[in-house]
């Protein structure tokens, strides 16, 4: 057998040469010769690959993901437009890196060239998925129910029954019982046919007297997915037109004074990119008076009760109005709401400084820190007279004030009932004259001297109202005010015009995606003929995925059957050949 080839018997070699091996074609001369040649995209084929991957549902999806990790430093970093002192301070204790941060504009994140892009991008790839979407929809809601097919074996739900009815009587009874009782509203599109029409138009074997219904229900889940969708889309764009025109300010308020609906009036105050100062609702509030209500008994004790602000609000024309504040219960002046946002103690404190001028004088917000309202606050005293140092004056206020047996003081109630504050005196360079702002609520201490006692700790003084006290290191006086220590609320202003489009949107997105997830997609076919004076009835059910209903909802056509006999169950899921 050495030198034969084997061949199976039967087998001819016709390919072959007097049964010697098939010659085998010569390699190609040329590199890449034989190979088969695929078209280049060009220009035109680039474009629109990457259009097809940018309107793709998953370059969309990740998009969506790229957009809110691109918002994270906007919630990590200073933000310059809402808090331009704390910029100033990263900058100076990050000098390096700062400096690249500022130059890819993490410090103003939301008005980046880079999150512009992302959000635009985004906004690209959702209208172009979901404009082809639409389109193929509202052809599909178009359509007639596909035909009824000619074996229901096939069909994973199936079942056979018998009559008593004719086959029109049953397919009356079975269409109006698929269309449901609401004629606005069915529950199924509803086809209904005779076969040996179907027959005669060549689509069918003929079947004399047979009559067919063929129902799809389940758009309204395609419907809901582009509702969804398309909410997103207007939930993307309201958003963004908010942020180009919304503007909020934060104000700090005494009692017995009052600030104007102005730019400047606000301590902290941004804007978009469209809003323009004369927007602004030209009124003016003054803050009557405050109270607050705590918790006395020993369960919840300290426990806040009940912040309420009265104030008197003044429109253009001089008509004034009194209104209520509450926390959760803001004023709305046209379509700017006025939030509480928090509360305090400003004790009224005046300084002279060496000379005897007055360097200070005026009420100074303490923030609290705790339930019991210990209060920390800041005071910076200006050098009004030629010589002499600025003074910074750092501590706390405690509204019901406990001195301890080691000499500490804390507070033991919220209400004013002791009231004392404690400060600590530093003198030296504050930097008010450098024109960069400062957070009025720190003292930085780097270019300060602490006054220190003989012991060199630093010294404290306390104050009560009424009191007067000298300076230590000859720095001057400081009077607490006598009388009841004025109170000071946080006042938030903020005005969004699309904030009712941003809840319209959001309610339809919900909708959509309840639609989108729990309308279940169906198809049923009924078939029934005349077989010796008893009608034959067969029905089928398919559904789009897995629908634990399918097989009741086959169940509820066949009882719709009037003068039913089941033949089998719509359990059935075997398949006959």
């Amino acid at each position: 057998m050495a030198g034969q080839t084997y061949r199976p018997d039967g087998i001819a070699d016709e390919f072959t040469t007097g049964g010697a091996e098939p010659e085998r074609p010569a390699a190609a001369d040329a590199p890449g010769q034989g190979a088969p040649q695929l078209p280049s995209l060009g220009r035109r084929g680039m474009l629109r690959w990457t259009w097809r991957q940018l309107t793709s549902m998953r370059v969309a999806l990740m998009l969506l993901m790229l957009l809110a990790v691109a918002a994270v430093p906007g919630s990590i970093l200073p933000q310059r437009p809402q808090d331009p002192a704390a910029v100033v301070e990263y900058l100076g204790e990050h000098p390096t890196a700062g400096e690249w941060l500022d130059r890819f504009g993490f410090f103003d994140v939301y008005s980046s060239p880079w999150f512009s892009a992302i959000y635009l991008l985004l906004l690209v790839s959702l209208v172009g998925c979901i404009v082809p979407r639409t389109i193929a929809h509202a052809r599909a809601l178009r359509s007639r129910p596909p035909r009824t097919p000619a074996r229901f074996e096939r069909f994973p739900v199936h079942v056979r029954a018998t009559s008593s009815a004719t086959p029109d009587e049953v397919t009356e009874a079975v269409a109006a019982h698929l269309r449901g009782r609401v004629r606005l509203l069915p529950r199924f599109r509803v086809e209904t046919d005779a076969e040996d029409a179907r027959a005669a138009r060549g689509k069918v074997p003929a079947r004399p007297a047979t009559r067919t219904v063929a129902a799809e229900r389940g758009y309204l889940r395609e419907t809901g997915n582009l509702l969804f969708h398309l909410a997103l889309v207007g939930l993307v764009i309201s958003v963004g037109v908010g942020q180009l025109m919304h503007y909020r300010g934060q104000a700090i308020v005494t009692e017995g004074r009052g600030f104007a609906n102005a730019v400047v009036d606000y301590d902290t105050f941004e804007s978009g990119a469209w809003f323009r100062e004369d927007s602004l609702v030209p009124f003016s509030m003054t803050l009557d008076a405050f109270t607050s209500e705590f918790a006395t008994d020993t369960v919840a004790f300290a426990q806040s009760r009940d912040f309420t602000a009265d104030v008197t609000v003044r429109e253009p024309d001089g008509t004034e109005s009194a209104e209520t504040i509450k926390v959760n219960h803001p004023l709305e002046i046209d379509g700017a709401k006025i939030y509480l946002q928090g509360n305090g103690y400003a004790p009224d404190i005046t300084v002279t400084d060496a000379a005897g001028e007055v360097a200070f004088s005026g009420r100074v917000p303490f923030i609290p820190e705790d339930q019991v309202y210990t209060s920390r606050g800041v005071v910076k005293v200006p050098d009004v007279s030629d010589g002499l140092e600025q003074i910074g004056l750092v501590g706390y206020f405690l509204p019901t004030a406990v001195i301890e047996d080691d000499g500490s003081a804390r507070s033991a109630f919220p209400l004013p009932t002791a009231p004392l504050l404690v400060l600590e005196v530093y003198r030296g360079d504050l930097g008010l004259d450098e024109g960069v702002p400062q957070n009025v609520y720190r003292l930085d201490t780097a270019n300060l001297t602490p006054s220190l006692d003989e012991d060199g700790e630093r010294v404290k003084i306390l104050l009560e109202p009424g009191d007067t006290v000298d300076l230590p290191d000859g720095l001057g006086t400081i009077t607490f005010a006598d009388g009841d220590v004025p109170r000071f609320v946080a006042l938030d202003l903020r005005h969004d015009p699309s904030l009712a489009w941003v809840l319209t949107f959001a309610l339809l997105a919900l909708t959509g995606l309840v639609g989108s997830l729990f309308l279940p997609r169906r198809r049923v076919w009924v078939r029934s003929w005349d077989d010796g004076g008893t009608t034959r009835v067969e029905v089928a059910g398919l559904a789009r995925g897995d629908d634990a209903g399918l097989d009741g909802e086959v169940g509820r056509v066949l009882d719709a059957v009037p003068g039913v006999t089941t033949d089998d169950s719509p359990t059935d899921r075997g398949t006959e050949d």
